[in-house]
């Protein structure tokens, strides 16, 4: 008797791009999410709290520290995906009140066909422009704000402003979270103005990131945490020093000497992230 086939890939067209769900072969209730070839979320159905992508266990930490162990939290997802992140804090976090901003229409459509969220999660995805949503919220309104938006496989222009990182700060209450996923290579300029740009807004800043990507060995993912209040160094340092791929933690002096006299970056002059080096999502 032959092997059972699992499901197949499911490909459909969007203005932003073609989209793809692709199931993991030895690996049923997996999922991966590619747009035009870039692998944008990675998910799995049968246990959300496990997390696959290594950028993504990075903003999971951020959501273990906001507050204590299975506390809720009101949570404001800027770029959507496949949900991991959403999902993560339904089941870590019960009783969580999240709101996903997602541009793309065929991606949610797509993703709410295939990819059913937890039950009893409340998860609320509207289709729009996630820095009008921003702009258009009120006050002190969540305790985290997560910014993982890709126009393709780089981070548009209009996320990376300190006028946009002031629009974030009005919305989060007090001592609440800001965490963003960028990437970057040699000679690490994104990333470093990205820094100066958030040090302008916030009180507290650090970054994670792999040490191959920090010595500009390779192209890769760089999270930036930040707050009006102390953030929870230790805690995030352990969890990054811990993970199967390891991150560094720099804070402080340590990012004094990474950003080596980086500017923040104002509207006027913003630039979307670079683009990853020619075949790196080949495969």
């Amino acid at each position: 008797m032959g092997r059972s086939r699992g499901p197949a890939a499911i490909g459909e067209p969007s203005e932003h791009g073609h989209l793809e769900l692709v199931p993991d072969a030895d690996q049923p209730g997996c999922w991966t999410l590619r747009v035009d070839g870039t692998p944008q979320s990675h998910v799995d159905l049968d246990d959300p709290a496990t997390i696959h992508f290594e950028y993504m266990r990075r903003l999971a930490s951020v959501v273990d520290a906001t507050a204590p162990p299975g506390v809720p939290l009101r949570v404001l997802h800027l770029g959507g995906g496949a949900l991991t992140l959403p999902r993560y804090t339904a089941v870590t976090r019960r009783g969580s009140a999240q709101q996903v901003v997602e541009l793309d229409p065929a991606v949610v459509a797509l993703v709410r066909r295939v990819l059913p969220t937890p039950r009893g999660a409340d998860i609320r995805v509207r289709v729009g422009d996630a820095r009008a949503a921003v702009e258009a919220s009120g006050p002190a309104r969540y305790d985290l704000v997560v910014t993982d938006v890709y126009g393709g496989s780089r981070v548009p222009a209009p996320f990376t402003s300190t006028e946009f990182a002031a629009e974030v700060a009005r919305v989060l209450r007090p001592g609440g979270r800001y965490v963003a996923n960028l990437a970057d290579g040699a000679p690490l300029t994104f990333a470093k103005g990205q820094v100066a740009t958030l040090r302008a807004v916030f009180a507290d800043v650090c970054l994670l990131a792999e040490p191959g990507v920090l010595r500009g060995r390779r192209f890769g993912n760089v999270v930036l945490v930040a707050s009006s209040d102390p953030l929870p160094v230790a805690e995030l340092a352990t969890a990054a020093a811990r993970d199967a791929f390891p991150a560094r933690l720099l804070h402080g002096a340590e990012l004094d000497r990474f950003t080596a006299g980086a500017r923040p970056v104002a509207d006027a002059g913003a630039v979307p992230s670079p683009a990853p080096p020619k075949g790196m999502f080949a495969g």
